[in-house]
């Protein structure tokens, strides 16, 4: 392939954690990320600047932001609305991420706000972001299918992903945000996204809920995507999707890219450490599939 290096972002202290029974202290997840990044992950999803009322695990995100070196890798922060992002300016977070649903109905129940509020709100945070010289990137979920409104039309998300593009977006992670997708679905929709824009500034984010994430994250680096989000032991989900499962766990999608001849820059070893980690900072069993395969080898 001409392009043979593939950038994971590791969303689990954020996207993974939120959504998990046990709450991790902000201690913890300083450990996590730190673990992440040593074992050569260049990007993490480390918090969101979000109501503790509204999602009580995120709570202490100034807190994990003072303790984190964001030398070592690029750590980002998830803001739903201006006041997060102010939040996380302040903090001294130095790349930020907006979610923009591709449906009314999700906007409505994930944030509250119409689809056209949320374009607002988004567009907003995108161009105070780039006046303040951090890394805007926006989020595209439900891209696929939305579980209140059905299939969602290429045609939607490639509409959206322009906006959000053409008011400041330096990255546009189009999201199936409740592991719908399959991998003719995905052929269609980043052929023709990778057609409208730089392929540099595409990302994916998959759901493993019915199974499909490793082949429907091979069909996008076949359309030519380098950039992939994934959560450390498959943990996470959405509270406001139903349906929403874990996302794909990073071992198993660095184990697929590696052993296809892709380099991740990631080092296998300490990233199945970093397994055992979470899985003793949340109390139940974590890992993908690689992690059985791992077991079995120890066994074997």
């Amino acid at each position: 392939m001409v392009n043979d290096f593939v950038t994971i972002n590791d969303v689990g202290p954020r996207d993974g954690l939120q959504n998990d029974p046990t709450t991790v202290t902000v201690e913890d997840r300083v450990r996590l990320i730190t673990a992440l990044v040593d074992a050569g992950v260049p990007a993490v999803e480390a918090a969101s600047f979000v109501s503790p009322r509204a999602v009580p695990k995120m709570a202490g995100a100034t807190e994990l932001f003072a303790a984190l070196d964001q030398g070592k890798a690029e750590l980002s922060a998830l803001v739903p609305n201006r006041k997060g992002y102010e939040m996380a300016r302040s903090a001294g977070a130095r790349s930020i991420a907006v979610v923009l649903s591709a449906t009314d109905t999700m906007n409505r129940k994930n944030i509250n706000m119409t689809l056209d509020e949320t374009i607002s709100t988004c567009t907003d945070i995108m161009q105070q972001a780039n006046v303040d010289g951090l890394l805007a990137r926006a989020y595209i979920s439900v891209a696929v299918e939305c579980p209140f409104e059905g299939l969602v039309s290429p045609d939607v998300v490639e509409r959206l992903a322009e906006q959000m593009f053409r008011h400041g977006a330096q990255e546009c992670i189009i999201a199936d945000t409740i592991g719908a997708a399959n991998p003719a679905q995905v052929k269609i929709l980043f052929g023709r996204l990778v057609k409208s824009f730089e392929t540099a500034r595409l990302s994916a984010h998959f759901h493993d809920t019915r199974a499909m994430a490793l082949a429907n994250i091979w069909q996008a680096v076949e359309s030519g995507v380098r950039k992939f989000d994934a959560s450390i032991g498959g943990l996470g989900g959405c509270p406001f999707a139903p349906g929403a499962a874990g996302n794909v766990a990073t071992e198993d999608v660095v184990y697929m890219l590696e052993q296809a001849g892709l380099d991740t820059g990631i080092n296998m070893n300490k990233l199945m450490r970093c397994v055992d980690l979470v899985e003793s900072m949340v109390s139940h069993p974590a890992g993908g599939r690689t992690r059985a395969y791992q077991l079995k080898q120890i066994a074997g």
